[in-house]
């Protein structure tokens, strides 16, 4: 999705899923009618939930996202009280002394407003279950244990209302899409090697479980629907994903019908609904179709024309430097609020400009690979979706531009020092509920995160940094990988030793500062000396410029690494000077020219190191 302290060292961050590799398995099957005069729905559902792992499960868990948006919630209460709530959700109102404060909107919602989602019926096998509501969690005694390596089968019935549309989901945005429906169904929790992860719907992230989605929606017959999943009974329906045209008359006195989608290999389904959508098709040479569903408004059609074949340039871009897309289809709907990725689609806002526009389609659909593909534990690592999204839209917006930038990411440099410099910083290693601040949260996740990567170009190198994404997406998608497959991954690929990386980078705030201590002249030779001010270690890249226009460069390896980086400007003479060990606070070199003869000095100049004080890193030579 996009978004216009020191903790304990944390012992999940050394497991890696690469080693005795399971996943649980989740097949639904649902039928769903909607009520557009009461915004209610009703439905049944059936899942055959299969236990890979090696526990005997006696209970289970499931999310009811939608009862998040009702007064009291936890998510009401925590927009209550966070020091900068997300704008989308409060209402600014002056107090009778003239103060401006902010007001949640979930606070103020009337019963017919409110979201809910309630189960009943619950079965295991044909026999009841107990059951338990527990806010945005459904907690179910089994009446049989789930033994290992076997599957069973819950059937339940569901009625939900879909709230006002305040964040993500619900009905009739700002932009007038009738029906923004994620996070809609009753959804299994994910269990894996750390266990459940059922964490109540206060503010962002998800995790689920891989499965097939077997899905039928029973609407008025004059909406047209846009979402996860491939059509099954477009002709029946009179509307077809893949042939333009309608195919069969509908009877008038017929009200409803029902959509068929099946979706396979996926975590999650959602769906958007609208009378007024226009809907286009780009079928790609590959066979992967993609839809485009936007309002009939002739504001915003120019734009969305426009942005069909840049979508199209943007999957061949992450197909070639990620790993190849696998799904047949992939939908950009207009709904919702901002933009958030789903599976096989995203829902995203349709009025702006087109560069914004195009900006926010590159970086929700980089999520379909790392979000639901590869799919890590967003509510743990969220910097791992949201830093890595960050970092592949950078790059294929800078290759998409007329004027390439040498350092794309440098906009995530910026927020990044502001925030280490700030005092505010908590290690990524925060769950993404327990920040702070939604500012620090996006910071944090999205710039940090992103710089993980942007620093391995550095650290590594760009063709090794390169590799390491497509060996990573290619070892570990369709696997909820953890933060050490990541760095694992880099080592295999670089031979580099980088597990203080990972630990000081995502665990604390240990920060980055180096700087030129002094430039002094002996005997015709010119010695400089650095300082390392920052906890974090780095190795050194060094150029010298000198008063004739000429540049060398000098490359410090640090010791920990125990790795030599290639010459990353091969145009430029360097020299490889001995390795720089962390406990060591200085380093001086010589060069053998004369100090007369140099202009400046620079640490990194091309500012991919995160140095939170770069105006130390130059150093110039007054005459």
């Amino acid at each position: 999705m996009r978004y216009l302290s020191l903790l304990f060292f944390i012992p999940f961050l050394a497991f890696s899923q690469s080693n005795q590799y399971w996943q649980q398995k989740a097949d639904y099957k649902m039928e769903v009618s909607m009520d557009l005069k009461t915004y209610q729905y009703k439905g049944k559902q059936e899942l055959v939930y299969t236990n890979n792992s090696n526990d005997t499960l006696k209970k289970v868990l499931y999310h009811l996202y939608n009862n998040a948006f009702q007064p009291g919630s936890e998510m009401d209460i925590r927009l209550q009280n966070i020091k900068d709530p997300d704008g989308r959700m409060v209402n600014k109102v002056k107090t009778a002394d003239g103060k401006e404060i902010k007001e949640s909107k979930i606070a103020k919602l009337k019963p017919n407003e409110i979201g809910f989602l309630h189960i009943s019926n619950f079965e295991q096998d044909g026999i009841s279950s107990i059951i338990k509501e527990k806010g945005t969690i459904l907690e179910v005694t089994l009446t049989k244990p789930i033994l290992p390596k076997t599957s069973t089968t819950f059937t339940l019935d569901f009625e939900g209302q879909v709230p006002v549309q305040i964040r993500r989901s619900g009905r009739n945005n700002n932009e007038g899409i009738e029906l923004s429906m994620a996070q809609w169904y009753p959804k299994i929790a994910e269990f894996d090697f750390e266990g459940w992860h059922a964490d109540p719907y206060i503010a962002r992230e998800f995790h689920g479980v891989w499965g097939n989605f077997d899905v039928k929606i029973t609407i008025d017959k004059n909406y047209i629907l846009g979402g996860s999943g491939y059509l099954q009974n477009g002709n029946e329906i009179g509307y077809n994903y893949q042939d333009d045209g309608v195919k069969v008359s509908i009877p008038k006195k017929q009200k409803t019908l029902t959509w068929h989608f099946i979706a396979p290999n996926v975590h999650d389904f959602t769906w958007a609904a609208d009378k007024n959508y226009i809907h286009d098709k780009l079928v790609r040479a590959d066979g992967v179709t993609l839809h485009f569903l936007y309002k009939n408004n002739p504001a915003i059609i120019d734009v969305w024309k426009q942005a069909q074949p840049k979508t199209s340039q943007i999957m061949d871009f992450y197909n070639k430097n990620i790993g190849k897309y696998p799904y047949k289809q992939y939908s950009v709907i207009q709904g919702g609020d901002g933009g958030m990725e789903y599976a096989m689609c995203t829902l995203v806002v349709g009025e702006g400009k087109l560069d914004g526009f195009v900006g926010l389609i590159a970086h929700e659909f980089g999520h379909s690979w790392f979000q639901h593909i590869l799919a890590s534990n967003e509510s743990k690592h969220g910097w791992m979706d949201e830093g890595f999204t960050s970092f592949i839209e950078d790059l294929v917006l800078n290759e998409m531009a007329e004027k390439k930038a040498v350092n794309p990411f440098v906009g995530s440099y910026k927020s990044y020092l502001n925030l280490a410099n700030s005092g505010k910083e908590q290690p990524l290693s925060t769950h993404s509920d327990r920040f702070d601040l939604n500012s620090v949260y996006s910071i944090c996740s999205y710039s940090k995160g992103e710089l993980f990567l942007s620093q391995l170009i550095y650290l590594i190198g760009k063709e090794n940094t390169m590799k390491t994404l497509k060996r990573y997406f290619d070892e570990f998608k369709f696997k909820h990988p953890t933060p050490n497959d990541i760095k694992r991954t880099a080592e295999r690929v670089s031979g580099a030793e980088l597990d203080w990386y990972l630990t000081d980078w995502t665990q604390t705030t240990n920060t980055i500062d180096y700087s030129i201590k002094d430039v002094s002249e002996v005997n015709s030779s010119t010695n400089i000396t650095l300082e390392r001010i920052g906890r974090m270690p780095m190795p050194i890249d060094l150029v010298v410029e000198y008063v004739d226009g000429t540049k060398e460069s000098f490359y410090i390896p640090l010791r920990m690494m125990f790795f030599e980086k290639e010459n990353p400007t091969p145009e430029m003479k360097r020299t490889v000077l001995k390795d720089w060990a962390w406990a060591e606070p200085t380093f001086t070199f010589s060069i053998p020219k004369s100090k007369s003869l140099i202009k400046k000095i620079s640490i990194d100049p091309n500012g991919f190191m995160a140095d939170i004080k770069p105006e130390n890193n130059s150093f110039e030579i007054t005459k």
